[in-house]
């Protein structure tokens, strides 16, 4: 009663007291309250009191619920059925309401089923002892209707901390019990006031794998009563479910197929169109259009193959589509797109389901539907294009008016790019281009007053420029020619930027692109001139016309180079974001490349010199100042460097480069160690140089290495360890390097396992960890010889083991990698000789990392973790066989039989059993997920579990 009184007080508070911090404190008092053997008791005797108040109603039921659903496990067996009977007195109880609380219970009830078989349930199961209730208490039939709604629904709730087979189990005993639940509902359509509720729990058993043939349900008095409901002057809601189910249903390519389900088709499909001439009806409300668009959605997403064969009947539902497609509403008129998709790739794929004889039989079919509808897509290309028009407030919109707009035109983009791959990007374009030249034509004297209609048009044009042909020669050059005369409107100025960045690969390949390229130019160079938004427009166009125009760009390089420069030297007339600057360094670079050796040199030069100045600049102002500088001013330089290294594909310039740039890099790493975004950034143009200059580096790359070993044991940057990967990508299978890259991976191994000493320091510095054990899997596969015999390769698997843990997951998998890395030694030929001296460090240790994986794979690791996991446990199984299955049996026979049953640590056993004896691993994931999945099913299994697998620290002995 005292528990009951607090319980009481708690919730007044967290509803009622004004002070936040006593609200916070009554919630907390409350969850842990929630997790309690007690709070079954209580929020049941609160349940049954007459005085407790609809807040305590909600909060009881809610923690009776949740606790039927996760904690059912804490309550001995024979609590069951005095559990059962309270549960069904207070679904009697609150069969009028409240709703909310009504509902919890029945959600209780259903869970309760799923955790108790139906033999343990007794009275035939819950199905039958529904009947039976509802029979001998016709006066609570509601409240059990909502019961019969959710217990399908139960089937796939996995807050149940039921087992995997119980769950299958529970699906069986449902469907066995079908014609039951089907007969109670159809006995309870003469209620004429609960035929909704009844068509719900129609439809929620309709989503179970019934298997009822279509010929059965086509004449079912449900199935009736639900159409004729369509037909009612009140839509109705629960009548649409049931008809979408059925729609699903007929379609899901199961029991039978399509054809054994025509029966129900030809009965659902006329009753659908029927309703066709709603869809216009202005008198109609918005949600019964919304809910017929639905039906007719249905049917093209789920019909689509039958659609596609282009019959007279699968037009009469093009049409309706096409109808739903023009409506006003975006909302409703998107709920086509899919079908236009699908439709698409049933049209176009080559393995289509044509069987008509030989190939040209095939071939002949699909031209003539992509005949029957090319003017479904047609009329398609116009009834979406004017929605990505902007609105005329759309300087008022919200961030999130503005995000959903764009959301708008990439799902509208998607829809032109489908009508493309139909009636081919050319035949597109034109429909498109006639839009545009009556949008222009509408402009008169007034340059700003019609710039929606053309800009929208225009983002049409761009969203398929990858469907029109590279040798179009009717429209292209009519489009280009039009550009340089639009208005220079920001939001239309923007646009057309990126449209002739999307037709890059046509301007390269026509005869007329050398002579339009200039007025292009032109065109970008207002773009950078305008706004920030225009200039980053700009700006990536330029990369794109660069990248497929290089050859042709190479005799303009000093117009490129002039808007580089005013580019990267920030001049006031150009808005380019530093960001998107970076699109003009790689777009000079790329033209650089095409340029012969001499030329390249000289380029790469000039490349350099602006982005050299601001550094030097910075170099010279002596160390103090220089510390005090914002990372940003270095790094927006430092970046370029990156692009130009990683663009400028001419290995020999790029090392003369780097080695004429190494003191001013040199200089940086020595005054800005500390300062991780620079040296980020400095690592990643290192690192492109060493990917592109590769053995012409030279000396440069061994005075770099030395750099970044010294730094790294003051300053503990992880980016040095991700440059050392690079390195040892390129270098490590180079014999003249061996020594010093031998002496690299081992200072930079041994100083990392002195940081990493605990779980605690995994957590501290996870990007250490992850980039660690990235470079320890780059040495394992490019220089397995250096690193395998050396004495940090032990030091480095008990650091592994120590961090296997660590909840940061980048850091953990990469840990898991390098443990399958070595237990997968002897998949190459490289590796297989190295395998003695892999086993006499993974043996002494072998049952301690077998328990850890275990430990990850049952919850010490996230369930999002358990493939990587599951992985590196059947590697250990497949390297080390019947060793690796005792140390599975020792670890697993750890775990309690509370938590995990004979049956189900045999059946996981069985699992390594077979990897161990070399048999096939296909779908034997599946089996180890659901061990997982036993010993995660709640709170309280997880912690026993852990407790028997995970000791609080791993007192590891490092061992030589």
């Amino acid at each position: 009663m005292e528990l009951q009184n607090t319980v009481k007080e708690a919730l007044n508070a967290l509803y009622h007291h004004p002070d936040d911090a006593v609200r916070m404190q009554a919630d907390r008092w409350l969850q842990d309250f929630q997790r309690t053997l007690d709070a079954w008791q209580v929020a049941d005797n609160l349940l049954h009191d007459a005085t407790s108040n609809l807040e305590t109603l909600i909060f009881c039921s809610q923690t009776l619920r949740s606790k039927v659903q996760r904690d059912f496990e804490e309550l001995p067996s024979e609590a069951f059925r005095p559990l059962r009977d309270s549960l069904n007195t207070l679904l009697k109880k609150f069969h009028k309401g409240p709703p909310k609380v009504r509902t919890q219970i029945s959600i209780a009830v259903a869970a309760l089923a799923v955790h108790v078989p139906a033999e343990d349930w007794g009275d035939g199961g819950i199905v039958k002892w529904l009947r039976d209730e509802m029979n001998s208490h016709p006066e609570y039939i509601p409240g059990f209707l909502e019961l019969l709604t959710v217990l399908p629904e139960e089937v796939l709730n996995y807050k149940i901390a039921a087992r995997p087979e119980r769950r299958r189990q529970f699906e069986k005993e449902l469907t066995s019990e079908i014609e039951v639940a089907l007969n109670i509902l159809t006995a309870c359509l003469n209620i004429s006031e609960l035929k909704e509720q009844v068509l719900e729990a129609f439809a929620s058993w309709l989503r179970l794998k019934h298997g009822i043939p279509g010929s059965v349900l086509c004449s079912h008095p449900l199935v009736l009563t639900a159409l004729s409901n369509l037909n009612s002057e009140l839509l109705s809601e629960a009548s649409v479910n049931v008809i979408s189910e059925l729609i699903h249903y007929t379609a899901a390519g199961n029991f039978g197929g399509v054809s054994a389900h025509m029966p129900l088709i030809q009965v659902i499909v006329p009753q659908v169109m029927s309703l066709k001439t709603q869809l216009s009806d202005s008198s109609k409300d918005e949600e019964d259009v919304k809910a017929i668009a639905r039906l007719f959605a249905d049917m093209g997403d789920s019909y689509v193959e039958l659609i596609a064969t282009g019959s007279d009947e699968s037009m009469l539902i093009v049409h309706a589509l096409l109808e739903v497609a023009s409506h006003p509403e975006y909302d409703i008129a998107s709920m086509t797109f899919n079908f236009w998709h699908s439709l698409q790739l049933n049209l176009t794929k080559r393995e289509s389901d044509i069987s008509y004889g030989n190939e040209a039989s095939i071939e002949a079919e699909r031209n003539r539907r992509l005949q029957v509808f090319r003017p479904a897509y047609e009329s398609l290309v116009s009834l979406v294009s004017f929605r990505v028009q902007y609105p005329e407030d759309y300087l008022d919109l919200s961030y999130e008016d503005l995000k959903e707009f764009k959301q708008t035109r990439y799902a509208v983009a998607d829809v032109l790019t489908d009508a493309a791959s139909v009636l081919g990007g050319d035949a597109t374009l034109k429909i498109l281009y006639m839009k545009l030249l009556e949008a222009v034509s509408g402009h008169g004297n007034d340059e700003h007053k019609e710039w929606r209609s053309a800009e929208a048009t225009l983002f049409c044009i761009r969203a398929i420029s990858n469907y029109v042909s590279t040798v179009e020669s009717e429209v292209m050059p009519q489009i280009m020619a039009l550009l340089p005369k639009l208005p220079h409107q920001p939001q239309l100025l923007q646009t057309v930027c990126l449209t002739t960045g999307a037709y890059s690969k046509w301007l390269d390949s026509a005869s007329c692109g050398l002579s339009i390229l200039p007025s292009v130019l032109d065109i970008l160079m207002n773009g950078m001139g305008t706004s920030e938004d225009c200039a980053a427009a700009a700006a990536l166009a330029f990369r794109h016309i660069c990248d497929d125009c290089r050859k042709k760009l190479c005799g303009c390089l000093d117009g490129l180079f002039h808007i580089y420069n005013k580019t990267v030297n920030g001049e006031d007339s150009f808005k380019v974001p530093a960001e998107d600057s970076l699109h003009l360094v790689e777009a000079l670079s790329i033209v650089v490349t095409e340029l012969p050796p001499d030329g390249a040199k000289r380029a790469l030069e000039a490349l350099c010199l602006p982005v050299i100045y601001p550094l030097q600049e910075a170099i010279n102002q002596g160390p103090e100042i220089m510390s005090k500088r914002p990372s940003r001013q270095l790094t927006i330089h430092i970046d370029r460097f990156a692009y130009i290294f990683r663009y400028v594909n001419h290995p020999q310039a790029v090392a003369d480069a780097i080695q004429r740039l190494w003191p001013i890099f040199k200089a940086i790493f020595d005054l800005r160690a500390w300062d991780m975004r620079t040296m980020e950034s400095l690592c990643r143009a290192c690192k492109y140089a060493v990917r592109t200059s590769g053995r012409f580096m030279g000396l440069t790359i061994g005075a770099m290495l030395e750099e970044i070993q010294s730094l790294y044991r003051q300053h503990h940057q992880p980016c040095f360890l991700y440059l050392s990967s690079e390195v040892i990508k390129i270098f490590g299978s180079d014999p003249s390097c061996a020594d010093y890259l031998k002496n690299l991976i081992e200072a930079l191994f041994q100083h990392t396992t002195r940081l990493l000493t605990s779980l605690q320091e995994f957590t501290a510095r996870p990007d250490i960890a992850d980039d660690c054990f990235l470079l320890a899997s780059r040495c394992m596969r490019y220089c397995p010889q250096l690193f395998i015999p050396s004495s940090v390769f032990p030091s480095l698997v008990d650091c592994s083991m120590i961090g296997i843990t660590v909840q940061h997951r980048e850091a953990s998998n990469s840990i898991l990698h390098f443990l399958a890395d070595i237990f997968d030694l002897a998949n190459s030929a490289v590796g297989e000789q190295f395998v003695p001296i892999r086993d006499n460090v993974i043996i002494p240790r072998g049952a301690s990392i077998t328990r850890m994986l275990l430990a990850s794979l049952t919850g010490a690791l996230p369930k999002s973790r358990v493939d990587v996991v599951s992985y590196t446990l059947l590697a250990l199984t497949r390297a080390f066989r019947m060793q690796a299955l005792e140390w599975a049996k020792e670890s697993v026979s750890l775990i309690p039989s509370t938590a995990v049953t004979d049956a189900e640590r045999t059946r996981f056993l069985k699992v390594l059993s077979d990897v161990a004896s070399g048999g096939d691993t296909n779908g034997l994931n599946i089996l180890v997920e659901e061990f997982s999945d036993v010993c995660r099913r709640n709170r309280a299994v997880q912690e026993i579990v852990q407790e028997a697998l995970r000791p609080l620290e791993w007192n590891l002995v490092q061992r030589s």
